[in-house]
């Protein structure tokens, strides 16, 4: 069994020092550890090409925080390999297993008492190329003092346009990401669905909105000074009608089997305290 790794782009040295005591134990587990090219430079290794890790390992592993489990799912999702995200950052929405109990998750892994949970992955058609949204794809002005129009059509009928600072267009997993923050609803990640959340609308009727995950979105923008905002990691500007749809493919998480997402909220966003 082959293990790919992907480390968190800052830290190097906690990362390093981290990365070869983990590598030890999957090693130890006979399970062969592979580390892409840009981890492996910055922690003084050779690694092999993202692509090609992809193509040798059984299934991927992202060390270091949800944003870099959320890269790994976004690069790797033409490839359908399972991620394994191990925390090494500091909130661990999507990063539920810890150094200090990796060897215990490895030894029921590699009975088969782990699962995998399916997530729904946008995928956004801008200029004739395909790009993937694991957490969310936004629309956000450039210019500090103005606002942007942004109408959306869906497959059924004229939706809405929205002005203000921008809208997100979140997946369940990602809307306890950015669309939480603008005031979004926390949806189930294993539902389906796509939710709006305007950023600041000037206009206070405009409400967050869920839609079924068999919606097509087409979204323009009728200002020249807007950005495509990838999962807060890829920018791209925004000169085109973009169009956005469910991916045919879900991008795959290993957990856990004790893993339960009620108390993942309950810890990271403080439910239930006094």
């Amino acid at each position: 069994m082959i293990a790919g790794f992907v480390l968190k782009p800052k830290g190097t040295e906690k990362i390093k020092e981290i990365f070869f005591k983990i590598k030890a134990i999957f090693e130890k587990k006979n399970i062969n550890v592979l580390i892409d090219s840009v981890s492996a430079k910055a922690i003084g290794l050779l690694g092999i090409e993202f692509d090609e890790l992809c193509k040798r390992s059984d299934f991927l592993v992202a060390l270091g925080g949800d944003g870099t489990l959320i890269s790994v799912c976004r690069r790797a999702y033409k490839y359908d390999k399972p991620v394994l995200g191990i925390n090494a950052g500091n909130l661990g929405f999507l990063t539920d297993i810890n150094p200090e109990n990796l060897e215990e998750f490895l030894d029921k892994f590699l009975k088969g008492e782990y699962r995998i949970d399916e997530r729904m992955v946008i995928e956004i058609n801008y200029e004739n190329i395909n790009l993937y949204a694991f957490n969310d794809a936004v629309i956000s002005k450039e210019v500090i003092s103005s606002m942007i129009n942004i109408k959306v059509d869906t497959n059924e009928s004229f939706l809405n346009t929205y002005r203000g600072d921008g809208l997100i267009i979140a997946t369940p997993t990602g809307s306890t990401a950015y669309n939480l923050s603008a005031g979004g609803p926390i949806i189930y990640p294993l539902t389906e669905g796509f939710v709006l959340t305007p950023i600041c609308p000037h206009s206070l009727t405009q409400r967050p909105l869920i839609l079924p995950s068999d919606f097509v979105l087409e979204i323009e923008v009728k200002e020249k000074f807007a950005k495509l905002i990838i999962d807060g990691q890829e920018i791209y500007d925004l000169r085109s009608k973009i169009k956005i749809k469910k991916a045919k493919r879900k991008a795959k998480l290993i957990h856990r089997l004790e893993r339960n997402y009620f108390e993942v909220l309950r810890e990271k966003l403080n439910w239930g305290e006094k």
